[in-house]
């Protein structure tokens, strides 16, 4: 097994730190050891996230993403490249870290090139949990846990937090032609796709609108319910996520149709305040 350098894990801190995510908050209060294993893995998700989002050409990406799944398997082999897939080689050993995951995770990246549109929202949350609850199964692992339904939270509250994004990034998808409102309820709602795409929402958006964050909520209950107490302490800094992502949910819920023009974001003092009472809450 390739031990990890330091410059492996100075690359992904450095990865993690420049994205700015709500990501990076929820973890900076483990011990070395799992704060090293999860900013590695937040390191890979950015990397083959960055492949779709920076690319400009489709088979320029599509075979980026077929490296990147050829390096999994060699990260499982033992015989990794990449300073993030070298951080991840004690890791994957460590917290009994599943491949099929890390390759769920491509699948996702994948569908973002293939999938522009989808019909209805089984076939959205597929595209969920490989965005998200697929992260959150490994992230669970990493900060451990003894009961099953500790995982069955992590997936809920993976599909929570990629509802919120879908809410928070509409207009800056639209202009990518991407749309995540699915087809079947815009038509229930009489809105077309162009008006979307185009930024112009009628006047039956709001009441979509509202609809999809009453739909995360109910992902968002039904994982902080799942989480069985015994749990809680090592799931903090999952929880801490859930917590800075449902209060934006409340803001995108105030803003409405502002998402169109303007990224709604908290600050980072009070990303750090809502970080720093969640964890002295489940202590």
């Amino acid at each position: 097994m390739i031990q990890p350098t330091e410059k492996d894990h100075s690359y992904c801190q450095e990865k993690a730190a420049k994205s700015g995510s709500s990501f990076y908050y929820s973890f900076r209060f483990l011990p070395r050891p799992r704060r090293q294993a999860i900013t590695a893995l937040y390191a890979f998700c950015r990397e083959v996230d960055d492949v779709v989002d920076e690319c400009s050409d489709p088979g320029v990406a599509a075979q980026t993403l077929a490296w990147w799944r050829n390096e999994v398997r060699a990260l499982f082999e033992g015989t990794p490249q990449h300073p993030v897939t070298r951080a991840l080689s004690t890791a994957i050993h460590d917290y009994a870290l599943p491949e099929a995951i890390f390759h769920d995770i491509i699948d996702g990246m994948q569908m973002d090139l293939d999938q522009h549109r989808y019909l209805d929202f089984p076939s959205l949350e597929v595209y969920c949990y490989r965005a998200a609850g697929a992260v959150g199964l490994l992230a669970a692992r990493i900060f451990g846990y003894s009961h099953p339904d500790t995982l069955e939270y992590a997936k809920s509250l993976g599909t929570a937090l990629q509802l919120t994004n879908i809410l928070r990034d509409i207009g800056e998808d639209a202009r990518r032609d991407r749309l995540y409102l699915t087809l079947n309820e815009l038509q229930a709602h009489h809105i077309q796709p162009h008006d979307i795409l185009q930024g112009h929402p009628n006047q039956h958006f709001e009441t979509l609108y509202l609809k999809q964050i009453e739909r995360a909520e109910r992902y968002y209950a039904e994982a902080f319910t799942r989480l069985p107490k015994v749990d809680r302490v090592a799931q903090r800094p999952g929880l801490i996520m859930g917590h800075i992502y449902h209060c934006l949910l409340q803001e995108l819920r105030h803003e409405g149709a502002a998402v169109f023009k303007q990224r709604i974001a908290l600050t980072p003092i009070r990303k750090l305040w809502i970080a720093w009472k969640t964890w002295y809450q489940y202590a």
